[in-house]
């Protein structure tokens, strides 16, 4: 399970091992020779796109060299091979930045050291300009928010202490991190913007669904216009643009910007939960130009109400700007017809347990928010879907050791289970990687899919 510990305050939760049991397992049920490699490829030439199976094998050597995506048969035997993403991206055994020593989380009085704290900022920085607005604001919020956020982690640590999963020393770091990609050119977002010079498509014609197959074969068009689904019990990997991706089992996705967003329409889902990760617009993402953003109106425009099912539980990513909270809660939840419920925390700590940042830092705080809201609708059908489910808890955090890559969010399906019914229908918006059980829309959902970020293993 990826939740390591349950208390009252919230949950510590291994993201590493949500992933690892998504099942990245490969099945093939054609025999191919030893070494040979099979999978499915969306090429991209000035001629033609298209999706196909193929088999390749390994240059000889001393012994069979297999690569990802191998099928291995050794003496008439065949031998599953499945991939587990690499632990060194979740090796944050230091803070970024560390906390003075009346700042560590297991030291003194929270109420008293806040203060403190930011008696101490306050003579550090040397500018003589008062506070803006939103300054003020985040102060504000930080301290109605400070001593849940530091009681319920500190009691959530101690329990990660005790049980082992969190250790008082730094490990050693693996040699293997030389061998870490820093940075993956996949260009999932630039194709969605190629995708927007596509002849445009005949709805009436044009499949809404597309299951990925061992036998496949169709026009990149395609891919961008319709939603993939793996219906299997094992792994497949699509080879787009020469890079190679996984699809977990059970799972569906759609690469599209916001503009194409009509095939998730047409699939005739309804969802019991929506998460979003909205691209927030600030002016560090517009200075540095790293990934595309969407305005508020924008974001009002996504179609909730037609995805979502009745008593749908919609949770959405916010940053630390009061100005998206209060538009989250004020604008977008109403406009939409949802009823806001909760505010929860992701608390981000290193394997030591201590904050990855300052719990009282002016400029970034260790914690992000989710807002949580339920779609108002027929009132007989909500309450025929909350029957036998908890109600939503004010305040909860979710305490994990972060993903060192960018905007990698932590899992929220087994933090969610006890709060919605087994086997409903779950949807993440802005998505960048994919979960079994769940449909995933966005212009790069398939990012952290790569297989650059996986190891891969033998199974005998």
């Amino acid at each position: 399970m990826s939740v390591v510990h349950r208390v009252t305050a919230g949950w510590l939760v291994d993201h590493l091992s949500f992933i690892n049991q998504c099942g990245y397992e490969i099945c093939d049920s054609f025999a191919y020779p030893a070494g040979v490699t099979r999978h499915t490829s969306i090429t991209s030439t000035e001629d033609c796109h298209s999706i196909s199976t193929f088999a390749t094998t390994p240059p000889s050597s001393d012994g069979p060299v297999y690569g990802l995506g191998d099928v291995i048969e050794t003496e008439g035997k065949r031998a599953k091979v499945r991939y587990v993403f690499r632990e060194e991206f979740f090796d944050i055994s230091k803070p970024h930045i560390a906390a003075a020593p009346e700042e560590q989380l297991c030291q003194g009085c929270p109420e008293v050291n806040f203060f403190v704290c930011f008696l101490l900022i306050l003579q550090k920085r040397k500018r003589k300009c008062v506070f803006n607005q939103g300054e003020l604001d985040a102060l504000e919020y930080h301290s109605k928010v400070r001593k849940l956020i530091w009681e319920g982690t500190l009691h959530l640590v101690q329990e990660g202490f005790r049980s082992g999963f969190l250790h008082h020393t730094t490990a050693e770091l693996s040699c293997r991190k030389n061998n870490v990609p820093q940075h993956i050119v996949c260009g999932l977002a630039e194709l969605c913007e190629m995708a927007k010079q596509f002849p445009a498509v005949n709805e009436s014609d044009h499949q809404a669904v597309r299951v990925l197959e061992d036998e496949t074969s169709s026009a990149e068009q395609d891919l961008l216009s319709c939603v993939m689904e793996n219906s299997s019990n094992c792994a497949k990997i699509i080879v787009l643009m020469g890079q190679k991706y996984l699809v977990p089992p059970k799972s569906s996705f759609l690469l599209s910007d916001i503009s194409r967003l009509q095939p998730l329409l047409n699939y005739k889902k309804k969802y019991d939960v929506i998460v979003i990760d909205p691209p927030w617009e600030n002016k560090s993402v517009k200075r540095s130009n790293r990934y595309s953003h969407l305005s508020p109106w924008q974001i009002k425009q996504i179609p909730i109400p037609a995805l979502a099912a009745p008593n749908c539980l919609v949770v959405t990513w916010v940053t630390n700007r009061q100005k998206h909270l209060r538009f989250v809660k004020d604008e977008l939840y109403p406009h939409w017809s949802v009823e806001t419920l909760a505010e929860w925390h992701w608390v981000k700590i290193t394997t030591t347990g201590e904050f990855v940042l300052p719990l009282d830092s002016l400029h970034k705080k260790p914690y992000e928010v989710l807002v949580l809201g339920r779609v108002q609708g027929d009132v007989k059908e909500g309450l025929r879907k909350s029957e036998g489910v908890l109600p939503i808890p004010e305040h909860q955090l979710i305490v994990s050791i972060p993903c060192s890559l960018h905007s990698h969010k932590p899992p929220l399906a087994a933090v969610l289970a006890e709060f919605i019914k087994p086997d409903v229908e779950c949807l993440e918006l802005f998505a960048r990687n994919l979960q079994p059980g769940w449909t995933s829309w966005g212009n790069e959902v398939l990012k952290f899919q790569h297989t650059d970020y996986f190891t891969l293993l033998q199974n005998e």
